[in-house]
């Protein structure tokens, strides 16, 4: 065990200005330990924690955070990033995250009372950025610890366009202080058509929205802060913290696997580590997430977990002792479980196939799933796909969390709502691992979409949505290679459905829902096949899923023997 530290008080100091390679500043504020006691310091240096934030370093969580580690050894330095706060410059999301990232990582290590070794740390825009900074591989950043960070462009929303709830958190950043989300009627914005001038219906202009809409597919201007197609170019030790339910999950459990399977030396893919619980966006929270309970032991010591993480790698401290490489809550049964790696290496990827007569409409329908092969002339389903009258998402209308635990048994009382489920488990079956669908579908329309999503379906009719994912036609190939369908054609659609940790218990059911519409978290498409984001135009699309011998649709379930 690591013998306990000392503890210190703190002593800081306010808008340090931090210079940029372009001649702009940052402002930083650093919180020193002070081993005297009286803000006069002895001369000693630290191992220095960076966090970059466009939310306003000036705040009470980044104060007690800051606090914390200081008076455990560490010099914490809190960084407005560029044009929010008391910082310089425009903000523009990301784009100069990378370059500034370098240069206030090598500024943090030069100074007088930072011993050189520099770690990162933070959440959501502060996780992403941390990959951002790393790609430029300043020789100063010993570890980071990144929380629910963003992926790459599109591959949480493979629309081609910004989710109508991005707009919310543009506002949030507009300017360069936080602005007030509450202030605006998101869900009549949501409603706004062309997506292109949705800034105006919430209020302002904002050329960032509209500039991301011009761009509707995988191009150069998206290209250049991608960071998921570098893990192979670095090194940096990384604590990679999610929940299941974090409205940005995909990427934790994403780069995990890259790191430890693509970083250039052993020495670095050992030097990952995953933890991942039943939260949502906002870590550690609380036991409970919306109607679902988890127990007293869904909240763990996580600054505890990140000192070890920042001791082991900025100190030198109990190297000695092993790290499990992953540690991951199991929903269902409640309990955490450590694990060697992610996916788990001894999944059963189990095959359950879409069954039915042809009315598998909503949850009353005749929709099943079966490990059994179709047969060979299965009737297909099929259902009217209205983009005036979108299949919902269950959501709060700001972009704070996005979707949850919810029930979605009224959800599925819609005939737009294609319902396939189990009979009720005999026994306890556990899926841990990403979720994919595969979908042979055809449409009336020269583009759509198709959404799946999975759920457990308890005894009382409580449906509980795991995780889900979709697919827009014209990108079926690829997010950089956008072509329409031919309207009546049967495709093949690879869905993503992200990533789960859950059992479910016996007498439960598993579910799949399609649909083609999850909205508000997605943008309605039209039907037209007309560029995206700029018309209002609509057409109804008569939808047709296939699932018989010859194009098989199924739910892949990573099965994880009991």
């Amino acid at each position: 065990m690591t013998p306990p530290q000392p503890l210190y008080p703190t002593h800081i100091l306010f808008d340090q200005r931090v210079p940029m390679r372009d001649g702009m500043t940052l402002s930083a504020d650093v919180y020193l330990p002070d081993p005297a006691g009286d803000n006069s310091g002895d001369g000693r240096r630290w191992p220095a924690i960076l966090l970059r934030t466009p939310y306003q370093k000036a705040n009470v969580n980044i104060l007690s955070q800051a606090r914390w580690f200081a008076e455990r050894g560490y010099a914490f330095v809190a960084v407005d990033v560029r044009g929010r706060g008391d910082s310089d410059g425009v903000f523009v999301p990301y784009m100069s995250e990378g370059r500034d990232g370098y240069d206030s990582i090598e500024w943090v290590a030069a100074q007088p009372w930072c011993d050189g070794a520099v770690g990162t740390i933070g959440g959501s825009y502060l996780g992403r950025v941390q990959w951002q900074a790393a790609v430029e591989r300043p020789p100063h950043l010993k570890a980071m610890i990144v929380l629910v960070p963003p992926s790459d462009p599109f591959v949480e929303t493979p629309t081609g366009l910004p989710s109508p709830m991005h707009l919310c958190w543009m506002h949030y950043t507009s300017g360069r202080q936080v602005q007030l989300m509450e202030a605006v009627d998101w869900e009549r914005v949501y409603d706004h058509l062309p997506l292109l001038t949705m800034d105006e219906a919430a209020g302002r202009v904002m050329p960032k929205w509209r500039e991301e809409i011009e761009h509707a597919a995988l191009d150069d201007y998206w290209r250049i802060i991608c960071y998921q197609d570098k893990f192979g170019q670095l090194t940096v030790p990384t604590l990679h913290i999610s929940g299941w339910y974090d409205d940005e999950q995909i990427g934790t459990p994403l780069n995990f696997a890259g790191m430890t399977t693509q970083a250039p030396t052993a020495e670095a893919r050992a030097a990952q580590r995953l933890l991942m619980g039943p939260w949502g966006h906002a870590t550690n929270r609380d036991s409970k997430l919306g109607e679902v309970d988890f127990g007293a032991g869904a909240i763990i010591d996580l600054r505890g977990e990140q000192l070890a993480w920042f001791d082991r790698w900025l100190k030198g401290i109990g190297t000695e002792e092993p790290v499990t490489p992953a540690r991951i809550f199991i929903m269902g049964e409640n309990v955490w479980r450590d694990e060697q790696e992610w996916p788990l290496a001894r999944t059963q990827w189990t095959r359950y196939h879409l069954r039915g007569g042809g009315r598998a409409n909503s949850r009353f329908g005749d929709g099943a799933l079966s490990t059994d092969a179709p047969a060979p002339d299965e009737p297909a389903d099929s259902y009217r796909y209205d983009p005036a009258r979108p299949t919902p998402f269950i959501t709060e209308a700001t972009s704070s969390q996005i979707g949850g635990p919810d029930d979605y048994a009224a959800v599925q009382r819609r005939d737009d709502v294609l319902v396939y489920q189990t009979e009720p488990l005999a026994a306890d079956l556990e899926v841990t691992g990403p979720i994919k669908v595969e979908l042979y579908a055809a449409s009336s329309a020269p583009d759509t979409d198709f959404m799946a999503m999975l759920l457990d379906v308890w005894p009382s009719g409580f449906t509980q949505r795991l995780c889900d994912g979709m697919v827009r036609a014209r990108f079926r190939e690829g997010m950089d290679r956008p072509s329409l369908i031919e309207p009546g054609a049967t495709y093949r659609y690879a869905i993503d459905c992200w990533n789960t940790a859950h059992v479910f218990r016996a007498g439960h059911r598993v579910a799949l829902q399609i649909s083609s519409a999850a909205f508000p978290k997605y943008d309605r498409n039209l039907n037209t096949g007309a560029p995206l984001g700029v018309t209002s135009e609509m057409a109804v699309a008569e939808q047709t899923i296939h699932h018989d011998a010859t194009r098989p649709s199924a739910l892949i379930l990573p099965v994880i023997p009991r």
